[in-house]
């Protein structure tokens, strides 16, 4: 019984530690400065105002814009929704790869990661995309996760997207341009 105690208070302060995580999760402008890609104030003073306004012009904008793509990352990961940026980020990446021999093992990494029933981090995709991807593993090429990122996209672009637009993450990071500013 002894050699249990041990194992059992560690799990148990292991989800003391997740819980207390997710306590502090918030949607402030805070939580996305922990994530930027450089120092955040250095960060926060390269950004203008009108790069972070453009970001509401179009999805694509956003992601193409590093700055703005941490920012909304930040976002997702206040809604425990980050698994369907970083599948289109595999994705991206997968289909720069350039080596055949690496092609196969990349693409049965995302799949299993993201795709395949009970993935760690599963994307919610149809089931006629999962199995098309399925299929399309049996010859993996750099087309063969296109259907599937399509719909994460688009899930993306109208679901996740405008909330962002509308969250604090987003309307305090203009505040902090505007403010410097003036």
């Amino acid at each position: 019984l002894t050699p249990l105690l041990p194992h059992i208070d560690h799990r148990n302060r292991g989800m003391r530690t997740r819980l207390g995580c997710l306590s502090h999760k918030s949607d402030s402008y805070n939580d996305f400065t922990a994530i930027l890609p450089d120092k955040p104030n250095r960060a926060l003073k390269r950004l203008s105002t009108e790069e972070a306004t453009r970001w509401a012009d179009s999805f694509d904008v956003l992601l193409s814009h590093k700055y703005g793509l941490a920012a909304f990352r930040a976002f997702l990961k206040t809604e425990f929704s980050e698994e369907n940026l970083e599948f289109w980020l595999a994705c991206e990446d997968f289909k720069k790869t350039r080596s055949t021999a690496k092609l196969a093992s990349k693409a049965q990494r995302i799949f299993e990661e993201f795709i395949d029933v009970q993935a760690p981090r599963e994307v919610n995709i149809d089931f006629q995309t999962r199995e098309l991807t399925r299929r399309n593993m049996q010859e993996p090429s750099l087309s063969c996760f296109d259907q599937a990122q399509g719909k994460v996209h688009s899930l993306m672009e109208k679901d996740s997207y405008p909330r962002f637009l509308r969250s604090k993450i987003y309307t305090d990071l203009l505040s902090q341009t505007q403010r410097r500013l003036s």
